[in-house]
């Protein structure tokens, strides 16, 4: 059926033109009880990730695993570089697979998780090439950046407000976390001081003094809002 002023196509549920809020039927006709193609009140949700997908990456991920296995196998009929690899596909899992066995996964937990499964990584790498860098310079390394990022997503996460500060301090955080890169790599590598470090670290504290800035200064943000039209 079509509306009687302007022509549109209605559904046979429609009682009133959504364009021009003319009465489909006239009073003395009877409508027939259908059910309404927008049911009102309700908002369709988008469905969970179900245990069928989390299984199929799963064998995903499985996939390459055998397959490097096996590859590393019937190269020498020992494991050699397999885990290497194996390590990989792990850390890969827990960092963007896991979380889907959860309806809601906290990234508060996860990111420490995240971090842990690096640590653990490196370690085997250390490990298995006989290298002894873990513990004076990966160790610290990915404590630091693990202390910062989850600092962020745990402040993020709980709080709705000061975001500027958040992301600011955190920038300016690894601003100064170069200078203990570059101190342990002198320590652990035997390598000259050369001062790298100082550029990266000045350009982090501007770009993270820049964001508290605009987070203190109101004026200043809302004319980057509108620069940048967010």
């Amino acid at each position: 059926m079509y509306c009687v002023k302007c022509g549109v196509k209605l559904a046979d549920t429609e009682k009133i033109c959504p364009l021009c809020d003319t009465v489909v039927y006239h009073p003395d006709l009877k409508q027939d009880d259908v059910p309404p193609i927008y049911p009102e009140g309700r908002i369709p949700r988008p469905q969970k990730n179900s245990k069928a997908f989390c299984g199929l990456v799963l064998i995903l991920y499985l996939i390459p695993t055998l397959i490097c296995f096996f590859a590393d196998l019937r190269r020498d009929d020992e494991i050699s570089w397999f885990g290497l690899a194996l390590g990989g596909l792990i850390v890969g899992y827990v960092m963007f697979a896991l979380p889907l066995w959860f309806k809601k996964p906290n990234p508060v937990i996860f990111t420490p998780c995240n971090f842990a499964a690096i640590a653990l990584y490196l370690f085997y790498i250390n490990f298995a090439t006989g290298g002894n860098w873990f513990l004076s310079f990966a160790l610290p390394v990915t404590g630091a950046v693990a202390l910062i990022v989850c600092a962020i997503v745990t402040l993020t996460y709980y709080l709705n407000r000061g975001r500027l500060y958040i992301f600011g301090g955190g920038i300016m955080a690894f601003g100064a976390l170069m200078l203990l890169i570059e101190f342990l790599v002198d320590i652990t590598f035997k390598v000259d001081f050369i001062g790298w470090s100082f550029y990266p670290l000045i350009a982090l504290m501007l770009i993270g003094g820049a964001l508290i800035y605009l987070g203190i200064n109101r004026t200043a943000r809302e004319l980057m809002e509108r620069k940048l039209f967010f």
